[in-house]
């Protein structure tokens, strides 16, 4: 069962944003928003089963019931898309072509190629897509065939992230996952031969998984010549299957020294094979021609070439609208500028919030506004079909609130954390981080918190501790 969605101020029957999103000084339609990425996310809530630690918000056929359907999907999709150009040029926001576009789930290759085609085309049309724009499928290795991901790649897609999770049927056996693990290598065949760069998804700390285990994964991963590999430690949501077979005592949870013993092992393997972290969870190639990891103690990584730069979107604090059930979408203020090299002003130094009649903060809490969609696919295709937006709920972030999220988000990147945007206490506090070795002391002296591999697996910590402990 997925999480509920979170308590949130009433969005208007037309999804009109908040007059202040617009034009002027600071707004977010200012020049300073014109310059930053817009990305575009997709979701297809589908899986043709739902595996037991799966929190996410997707359906199976028989979750599904009346009023949604796989087979008209794509258009009610289409509709939302259609709104929210209108919606954001009502707002006055400067046009932007898309930079990214991400289509997850579920199992967005449950849908015909031919319809996610339809659907990224109706992204082109509504804002168009910028030059070298990254578009990005999920799918399961059993839901791809050579010629649908040709056929992706005909449309406009440049990258597929497969849900490879394990390369051991015990383990995918205890995650519920239905793949042959032996397909793995021929699904990045067919990916690479259609012209789509791959990234795989892994999973460690599965009940049962030994580090032998991971170890395996991990090398059938790089064994298929990945550019992009994402591992992540498995987290049991409350109200799924597994937290209620490990409340039971059927299956037990790793130990966190396990896990940290996993990610060790992921990131000397995948390092020792010429894919660098660039965020936490995230190893990628810098080159084609591999030219190697660049300085911790440069002021600025680059990119490695082979990152999502979707994601990278999402830490970075760039804007974004989400289509789909359950979606959410962000439109940041000018202040909140999360990418290497901006600004964003401490909380000391910003006017005290207050409200007006609406509940709207006024200027000094508006800082950004993030909205969600309704949940489930039944609701959200009956309010677009009455021409009405789906959004359920939305927020205002004050600027401590965005000030928080800047340090959470930014100092999981490689490129770290400008520490020019801490508090008094949280810059007193780096010192400490580095004597512990959790943030990299080279990199603190040219002005960046950069976590070490330490700090990686304490990443927690450190934030609390840069945010004034």
């Amino acid at each position: 069962m997925s999480p509920a969605l979170p308590d949130g101020i009433p969005v208007p029957d037309d999804g009109a944003l908040p007059a202040w999103v617009g034009p002027g000084p600071g707004g977010a339609g200012s020049d300073d928003h014109a310059g930053r990425a817009f990305g575009v996310y997709l979701h297809v809530p589908f899986c043709t089963v739902r595996c037991g630690y799966c929190d996410f918000n997707t359906y199976t056929a028989s979750e599904l019931g009346g009023g949604a359907s796989q087979a008209s999907y794509a258009d009610t999709a289409l509709r939302e898309i259609e709104l929210a150009a209108r919606v954001m040029e009502q707002a006055g926001l400067a046009s932007r072509p898309v930079s990214t576009v991400f289509v997850g789930g579920g199992t967005p290759t449950l849908l015909p190629a031919g319809d996610l085609g339809r659907m990224l085309a109706g992204v082109r049309d509504a804002w168009g897509l910028a030059p070298g724009a990254e578009v990005t499928t999920e799918a399961n290795p059993d839901s791809v065939t050579p010629e649908s991901l040709a056929l992706l790649a005909e449309s406009g897609f440049t990258r597929v992230s497969f849900g490879m999770q394990s390369a051991v049927p015990r383990v995918l056996a205890t995650l519920e996952r239905t793949h042959d693990p032996r397909r793995i290598p021929d699904v990045v065949r067919w990916a690479r031969e259609a012209g789509l760069a791959v990234s795989l998804d892994l999973i460690y700390g599965t009940p049962g998984e030994t580090l032998d285990d991971w170890r395996t994964s991990l090398e059938a991963a790089l064994a298929t010549g990945v550019d992009h590999v994402s591992a992540y430690a498995l987290v049991v949501e409350q109200g799924t299957k597994m937290a209620a077979q490990v409340r039971r005592g059927e299956i037990s949870l790793p130990s966190e020294d396990d896990q940290a013993e996993k990610y060790e092992l992921a990131d000397e393997l995948l390092t020792a094979a010429g894919l660098e972290w660039y965020e936490v969870s995230n190893w990628a190639r810098r080159s084609t021609g591999d030219a190697g990891a660049a300085s911790v103690g440069a002021a600025v990584d680059p990119d490695p070439a082979f990152a999502c730069r979707h994601n990278l979107a999402y830490w970075r604090g760039e804007d974004w609208w989400g289509i789909g059930p359950g979606a959410h979408s962000y439109i940041g203020g000018a202040a909140n500028r999360t990418d290497v090299g901006g600004t964003l002003t401490t909380p000391s130094e910003s006017t005290t919030d207050s409200s007006d009649a609406s509940g709207e903060p006024v200027q000094g809490g508006r800082e950004g506004v993030r909205w969600w969609n309704v949940k489930h696919p039944r609701r959200y295709a009956a309010l677009l079909e009455e021409g009405k937006s789906p959004a359920a709920g939305r927020e205002l972030l004050t600027l401590e609130e965005a000030h928080l999220e800047r340090v959470m988000l930014g100092v999981r990147l490689r490129e770290g954390l400008d520490l020019s945007v801490l508090t008094e206490v949280g810059r007193r506090n780096v010192a400490g981080m580095v004597a512990a070795g959790l943030l990299d002391g080279r990199a603190a002296i040219h002005g960046r918190g950069v976590l070490t591999l330490r700090g990686r697996l304490l990443a927690d910590t450190v934030v609390r501790e840069l945010t004034d402990g």
